[in-house]
């Protein structure tokens, strides 16, 4: 390839420590596709006759045939994925096919390539991902009534639905589908015509390879086009993100899981035993699903870290940008893959959950804000029913057991009517603010969520129908 320039061939250790076939030839349909696009520019700007752009496009539609049947084996020697098409071209087509790099250089032609692999596989993601909101919204739904005690600080807080914590967690995953859209845009602009770094002296239309590939405009300015990797790094910020709501979510369901909350059931097809404890049934999947997003943040690091101290425009540095995105685009799909048959096989253990707040002082802030309701400030109700929970400890009583003249001993104000509210049913419905847990607002969100799915949904279809037949 520079053979004008060099003297001497590239030394064996050399061309295999920079070779990136490893990487790159799973990209050999969206590469071709590329080169499709550019040949018809050529022959648009008058760059290529209608005999030689026949050629060389019939040449790389029956190349991409073989390379998708295995029919061609690259070979390292070329270094990389764009060198073997141009080789079997070039080889088949002779003078003709070499006339395919015209106003090329790969510094745009594999910017161009990754962005076409990368546009297939988010759109590919979105699927799973929509298949996952489904879901949670399903176990929202289904669980808008089932009540389980909330935790802060791993202490027991307020009483919470089961659907209000899916709504939670399914909120998480809907932000991180609104970053993969971001992801998607950032690389929907077309490198293609940018050149090395500087643009090319030939009558290049860019937009024309826009246009035929799909995307929805041009990268605006050359220098940046082939010396950035932001929207790799778009798409690793969600990647970690996702990853790190997913291990949330997973250390949320462990602690349920546990022997002592007992609070959940997991079904024992997605669990697995022990080699030594025959009683054990471990959450391998959560735990996996948990280690797992160490894997995300590190791809964000190392693309970070890739472009730091790299000056404009392209660098070789940028070849090893793939090894991480790679990596993390099957991540994200291995982990999508599994939580959509997890979550919705998660069951609740009713009588478990309730069991957690017999002793009633899960209702302590119900209490408080009854008596603000009657005129107390907040401060002093705290105080007076913490005043309360203090004595039922030393008493060994459960809040929820005290009588109305009990509670008159603490706070006159108490009416008949408190006893009666100190019940899981009523203290969830109670808390119907906006986004609260009430079964109702449950199902307002769930709602509103249906209609988000519906509303990303419609972006990615209509950025579907753009993507390029390859």
């Amino acid at each position: 390839m520079w053979k004008g320039r060099f003297s001497g061939d590239t030394n064996e250790v050399v061309r295999r420590f920079t070779q990136s076939l490893d990487m790159d030839w799973r990209m050999v349909q969206c590469d071709i596709r590329g080169s499709v696009a550019h040949v018809r520019m050529l022959r648009h700007v008058g760059l290529l006759s209608e005999h030689e752009a026949d050629v060389i496009e019939s040449a790389l539609t029956r190349i991409a045939r073989e390379a998708e049947s295995g029919e061609i084996v690259p070979s390292e020697s070329l270094e990389d994925v764009h060198m073997n098409v141009e080789s079997v071209l070039t080889e088949r087509t002779g003078d003709i096919g070499a006339k395919l790099h015209t106003g090329r250089s790969r510094n745009d032609q594999s910017n161009t390539t990754v962005r076409l692999y990368m546009r297939k596989e988010l759109l590919k993601i979105w699927g799973m991902m929509k298949s996952a909101l489904d879901v949670m919204l399903d176990q929202a739904e289904r669980h808008a009534e089932t009540v389980i005690p909330g935790y802060t600080h791993m202490q027991q807080a307020q009483i919470i639905t089961m659907g209000h914590f899916w709504m939670a967690h399914f909120q998480a995953l809907r932000r991180d589908a609104s970053l993969l859209l971001d992801a998607y845009d950032a690389v929907d602009e077309s490198p293609l015509g940018c050149g090395a770094l500087a643009g090319s002296t030939l009558p290049l239309d860019r937009e024309f390879t826009a246009r035929d590939l799909g995307f929805s405009k041009i990268c605006e300015n050359s220098m940046d086009a082939v010396g950035q990797r932001d929207h790799i790094i778009a798409f690793h910020y969600f990647a970690s993100l996702f990853g790190v709501h997913m291990s949330r979510m997973s250390e949320d369901l462990i602690i349920y899981f546990t022997s002592e909350f007992g609070m959940i059931e997991l079904p024992d097809a997605f669990c697995t035993g022990s080699s030594m404890m025959p009683q054990k049934k471990n959450p391998d999947v959560l735990e996996i699903l948990r280690g797992k997003s160490g894997q995300l943040t590190a791809g964000l690091i190392d693309a970070l870290c890739l472009m730091k101290g790299v000056p404009l425009t392209y660098n070789r540095d940028f070849q090893e940008d793939k090894r991480s995105l790679w990596r993390s685009i099957a991540t994200v799909q291995d982990m999508l893959e599994v939580i959509i048959p997890f979550v919705a096989s998660v069951e609740v253990n009713e009588e478990r959950a309730r069991r957690g707040f017999e002793d009633g002082f899960i209702y302590a802030t119900d209490v408080a804000e009854y008596l603000v309701e009657r005129g107390i400030p907040f401060r002093e109700s705290h105080e007076t029913v913490g005043r309360v929970v203090r004595w039922c400890m030393e008493n060994l009583r459960s809040l929820n057991s005290l009588s109305t003249d009990e509670w008159r001993l603490f706070a006159p104000q108490i009416g008949p009517d408190l006893p009666a509210l100190l019940t899981p049913e009523k203290s969830v419905r109670r808390r119907d603010t906006a986004g609260g847990t009430s079964p109702r607002q449950v199902r307002v969100q769930v709602e509103r969520g249906r209609d988000r799915i519906a509303e990303l949904d419609a972006e990615f279809t209509e950025r579907a129908k753009l993507y390029p037949s390859l």
